[in-house]
C-alpha cells in the first residue's frame, strides 16, 4: 500500500494534495533563507520514511529554486545517496512553484491549475496539448510531455525547432539573393552600363560594399547554427564603420554627387545587413540555449571541435571584413579632404546631361590659333600644365586649352563602353559649350595622340597643326587592349577603394590632394582606373576602327611635327618603325625630332621641353 507521504503521479486526490503541501513547505523554507530547514525539507521530500529512503529521480525534474540552493542540495544528496546518477545533475530551477508534477509544459494556462469544488481540490483532467513551436517538428523525440531528457549531442537539440529561427534563416537567404543580384548588376556595369546605373565617379566603391555585404551574408548562413560573441562584437564594429561611411558620403557634396544613388544605396544596404547579422546571431544564441534547456535540462556551454573551428573561421572572416571597411573609411576621408580643391576651369554637361567634362583655357582669346593639349597615360594637368604656363609666359603661343578625358582629373566618368570616337564627341561638345571654336594647334602624347588624330579628322579646317609627342601607333592598340592588362585594371579597381597605396602615401610620403587629383598618384584613383579599363575594353576594336577611319579622312595639308623618345627608339625597332609611319599622316611634315636620352615623357627633360616649345611656336606663328 502506498504511503500518503509518497509522491504520486496518479490515484487519490488526498495523495496529490499532500504532495503539493510538502512541496510548498520545501519552497517556503527555502524562501525564508533558513537553509538548514530547507535542506531538511528537501531531504524529507525525496526520502520519505515510508519509502525506505529510496530516492525517486523523477521528482527533482520539477523542483525549482535558485542555483546556489541547487548546488547545496546536490551535495547533500550525493553525500547521503551514492546512486545519484547524471539525471539528478540536470535539475533546472526557475520558478517558485511548479504548476504540475509531471514535466512542466512550456506554456501554461488556467486550465492547467487544479480546480476546487466544495473545498476540495479536483484532479486536473488529462488533456492532449496541441503541437506548438517546440513539438511540431519532432513530435516523437521532442515532446514537451516526455519525462526523459536528451543528450546534448542529439540531432533533435537544434535551434531550428523554433519557427522564429527558421524564419530568420529564410529571410537571410532572401537578403543574400537580393544582394547577389545587386552585386551582379554592379559587376556588369563595369563593362556595359545598364540604363540608370550611370555614376559620375567610379563603380568600384559600390561594388566593394556589395561584395563585403554578400560575403557577410554567405558566412552568416554557413555558420548560422554557431553563434559567437566575437562575431557580434565584429558586427557592431562593421556597423560603426558603415555608419561613418554613410555620413561622410552624404555630407560631402562631391562624394554624394560622384557616388549617386547607386553608391548611397550600396552603403545603406551594407549597414542594414551588418545590423541584421548582429540580430541574427543574437537570436540564434537565444534559440540554441532555449532548446538545450528544454530538451537536455540545461544550456550547453561546451563546444565541439567542429564548432570551435567554425567560430575561428567566422572570427577571421569578419575581422578581415572589418579591416577592409576601416581602410575604405580612410579612403573616403581622403576623398572628402580632396573635395576642397576646386578645378582650374569649368565643367560642362555633355551627352544629354549625363555627366560633366572639365575644360580649362588660359591666355588671350583674341589671338589665334589656340594650342589644345591632350594628355596620354597621365592627366593633362600633370603632363603639360606647368609646361603650358611657362611657354605662355615666354610668348611661344598666346593661348592654350586642355580638357580632361572622362574619368581623368576633374571630369566625370562616362558610361561603358567608351571608344575614342565617343570621347572625342563629348570633348567637342564641351568645347562648344565653353565657346571655344578654334582654330587649334593640337599637342598630344602617347595614347592621347589617338584622340587628337580623331579630333583632327573630324574638325577639318579648324586644325592648323599637329604636334605628336612620342605618339602611340594604331597598330599597337592591341597591346593596350590585351585581356591580361584589362584583368589587372579590373583587379586594381576592385581593391582601389581600400586605398592600399593612397593611404600610406598620404600618411608616410606626404602626398597632397593635388597629387591624388591630377598629380603623380592620380592613376591610383578609382575613376582613372575605370577610365583605363574602358580604354582597354575597346582599344583593339572600336577605338582602332575610329583611328583607322580618321587616317583616311585626315586633311593631308595639315602641318605635322613628330617628336620621339630616343630611349624608346633604341629599345624597340618596332617602335621606331611605327614612329616613322606616323610621319606620313599628312603631306606637310614639318620635322621629326628624336630627343636622345629622353624617356617616353619627353617633356620631363630640358632638351625635350625646348623641342616641344620650339615646334609649337613654329606652328602657331606660321
Amino acid at each position: 500500500m502506498t504511503s500518503p507521504l509518497t509522491p504520486m503521479r496518479g490515484g487519490a486526490t488526498i495523495g496529490r494534495t499532500i504532495w503539493r503541501r510538502r512541496l510548498d513547505m520545501t519552497y517556503d523554507t527555502l524562501a525564508t533563507g533558513d537553509e538548514s530547514k530547507g535542506m531538511f525539507a528537501l531531504l524529507f521530500f525525496h526520502f520519505p520514511p515510508s519509502a525506505g529512503n529510496k530516492f525517486d529521480p523523477a521528482v527533482p525534474a520539477n523542483c525549482y529554486c535558485d542555483r546556489r540552493k541547487q548546488f547545496i542540495y546536490q551535495g547533500l544528496i550525493r553525500a547521503g545517496q551514492q546512486r545519484l546518477d547524471v539525471y539528478e545533475q540536470n535539475i533546472v530551477y526557475r520558478h517558485r512553484k511548479a504548476p504540475t508534477f509531471a514535466t512542466m509544459p512550456l506554456f501554461s494556462s488556467k486550465h492547467d491549475e487544479p480546480q476546487e469544488e466544495n473545498g476540495h481540490e479536483s484532479e486536473p483532467a488529462e488533456q492532449d496539448h496541441p503541437p506548438d513551436e517546440h513539438t511540431r517538428l519532432l513530435p516523437n523525440r521532442a515532446d514537451s510531455h516526455r519525462e526523459t531528457l536528451l543528450a546534448p549531442d542529439d540531432p533533435a537539440v537544434t535551434p531550428y525547432n523554433l519557427w522564429s529561427i527558421r524564419a530568420l534563416r529564410y529571410l537571410t537567404i532572401g537578403f543574400a539573393t537580393v544582394t547577389f543580384v545587386w552585386w551582379a548588376l554592379l559587376l556588369v556595369s563595369m563593362f556595359a552600363t545598364p540604363p540608370g546605373f550611370q555614376m559620375k565617379g567610379s563603380v568600384f566603391l559600390a561594388f566593394g560594399y556589395a561584395s563585403l555585404t554578400l560575403a557577410n551574408l554567405l558566412f552568416t548562413l554557413i555558420f548560422f547554427q554557431i553563434p559567437a560573441k566575437a562575431v557580434r562584437v565584429l558586427a557592431i564594429t562593421m556597423s560603426g564603420f558603415l555608419a561613418l561611411d554613410m555620413i561622410l558620403l552624404l555630407s560631402v557634396e562631391k562624394t554624394r554627387y560622384e557616388e549617386g544613388w547607386v553608391g548611397i544605396v550600396s552603403v545603406i544596404w551594407a549597414l542594414f545587413m551588418s545590423l541584421w547579422t548582429l540580430m541574427t546571431d543574437r537570436m540564434v544564441q537565444w534559440g540554441k540555449a532555449e532548446e538545450e534547456e528544454r530538451l537536455t535540462g540545461r544550456a550547453e556551454t561546451r563546444r565541439t571541435l567542429t564548432e570551435w573551428t567554425g567560430v575561428m573561421i567566422s572570427t577571421v572572416v569578419w575581422s578581415i571584413i572589418c579591416i577592409a571597411l576601416f581602410l575604405m573609411t580612410l579612403t573616403i576621408i581622403l576623398r572628402a579632404l580632396d573635395a576642397g580643391i576646386a578645378p582650374p576651369g569649368k565643367k560642362y554637361w555633355v551627352d544629354s546631361d549625363k555627366y560633366r567634362i572639365h575644360v580649362h583655357c588660359h591666355g588671350n582669346k583674341t589671338q589665334a590659333p589656340t594650342v589644345l593639349f591632350e594628355g596620354g597615360e597621365w592627366t593633362v594637368e600633370y603632363s603639360f600644365w606647368d609646361f603650358a604656363e611657362h611657354a605662355l609666359k615666354n610668348e611661344s603661343f598666346p593661348r592654350y586649352c586642355f580638357m580632361d578625358r572622362p574619368g581623368f582629373g576633374w571630369s566625370d566618368t562616362s558610361p561603358s563602353p567608351s571608344s575614342a570616337g565617343f570621347v572625342v564627341d563629348v570633348l567637342s561638345e564641351a568645347l562648344a559649350q565653353a565657346g571655344e571654336t578654334g582654330p587649334w594647334v593640337l599637342a598630344s602624347t602617347g595614347i592621347g595622340s589617338i584622340y587628337s588624330r580623331v579630333f583632327s579628322a573630324r574638325h577639318g579646317d579648324a586644325i592648323k597643326g599637329l604636334v605628336l609627342i612620342d605618339p602611340l601607333h594604331e597598330d599597337l592598340l592591341n597591346k593596350v587592349g590585351r585581356p591580361g592588362t584589362g584583368f589587372l585594371f579590373w583587379l586594381r579597381g576592385v581593391i582601389s577603394p581600400l586605398g592600399l597605396d593612397r593611404v600610406p602615401g598620404a600618411i608616410f610620403k606626404g602626398r597632397t590632394s593635388r597629387d591624388r587629383l591630377y598629380g603623380r598618384v592620380a592613376h591610383q584613383g578609382s575613376k582613372q582606373i575605370q577610365a583605363k579599363l574602358q580604354e582597354n575594353l575597346v582599344a583593339g576594336s572600336f577605338t582602332r576602327r575610329d583611328v583607322q577611319t580618321s587616317r583616311t579622312i585626315q586633311d593631308k595639308d595639315t602641318p605635322l611635327v613628330v617628336i620621339s623618345s630616343g630611349k624608346q627608339i633604341k629599345a624597340s625597332h618596332q617602335w621606331e618603325e611605327k614612329q616613322r609611319d606616323l610621319t606620313k599622316l599628312t603631306n606637310k611634315l614639318q620635322g621629326w625630332d628624336i630627343v636622345d636620352g629622353a624617356p617616353h615623357e619627353v617633356w620631363t627633360t630640358f632638351e625635350g621641353r625646348e623641342k616641344i616649345e620650339k615646334r609649337l611656336k613654329q606652328l602657331v606663328h606660321a
